[in-house]
């Protein structure tokens, strides 16, 4: 009768946590970017729209390549992948909050977190020195310019600096990770692939660029496995972004 005994209670199974496994996280993967790929397109439609002029590719991208157009454009994304996040976690009938290890991390875990983004920032920073390339991406650098130029300076600092990283780690270190590191794939290899996926959501840049990204997605990933909060890799993501504008726009000037 150990179920009556208060120092034997009786054993409670736990029940196991609703997510999606290998294909399903794949499968919704794909349809969250196509989200976060309608509501950055949409954007750029409605201001096609709102200019009157003829919504077809030439407008499209006359309009897009404004960097206020780019910039409401990429925090556009953002609500457009939290709601097919949402979508896809509330028909497993889970916790969004636990589902995407939405939890703040300590001072420490911030700490090392930052100290490693910085190291291997400098370190990706010098090579290019020694190769005598730009540290940033020529066509970023132009955009930032033109962006401070033309009075839109803080529309894409919270772009890049707020909207992306959010939009991107929802999706990457939240969703991706966290249904593949509970396949197969395990942690290491929810680590590696969802920071390969993450690289070419950045085909814009060469493959030299490409390997940069998908260093810092690695040590992300790895963040988001050590500390069990996806709010760090989205602080360390923003920080990354917000000092890489910042010092381009300065440097710029």
């Amino acid at each position: 009768m150990d179920s009556l005994n208060p120092d034997h209670p009786p054993l409670i199974e736990t029940p196991a946590p609703r997510v999606w496994k290998f294909w399903g996280t794949a499968l919704w993967g794909i349809a969250i970017f196509a989200a976060m790929f309608v509501g950055q397109i949409g954007a750029i439609v409605y201001l096609v729209w709102v200019a009157r002029d003829p919504i077809d590719l030439a407008s499209l991208q006359h309009v897009g390549g404004e960097p206020a157009s780019l910039a409401f454009s990429v925090t556009m994304g953002l609500p457009a992948t939290l709601a097919a996040v949402w979508l896809a976690i509330r028909i497993k009938k889970a916790s969004f909050v636990d589902y995407l290890a939405l939890y703040w991390p300590s001072w420490k875990q911030l700490l090392f977190g930052a100290v490693g983004l910085i190291l291997i920032v400098v370190a990706w920073e010098t090579m290019s020195r020694s190769l005598g390339r730009d540290a940033t991406p020529g066509f970023m650098t132009d955009l930032l310019k033109s962006g401070r130029d033309k009075g839109a300076a803080v529309m894409l600092l919270f772009a890049f600096s707020v909207a992306a990283p959010m939009s991107e780690e929802v999706l990457a270190r939240g969703f991706l990770y966290r249904g593949w590191s509970a396949s197969f794939l395990r942690v290491p290899g929810a680590i590696i692939l969802s920071s390969l996926l993450w690289t070419v959501v950045h085909l814009q840049y060469d493959l030299y660029f490409l390997a940069e990204v998908f260093s810092i997605g690695l040590w992300f990933g790895y963040m988001r496995y050590r500390s069990n909060s996806l709010w760090l890799t989205i602080v360390l993501h923003a920080l990354n972004n917000l000092t890489a504008v910042v010092l381009t726009m300065w440097l710029g000037s």
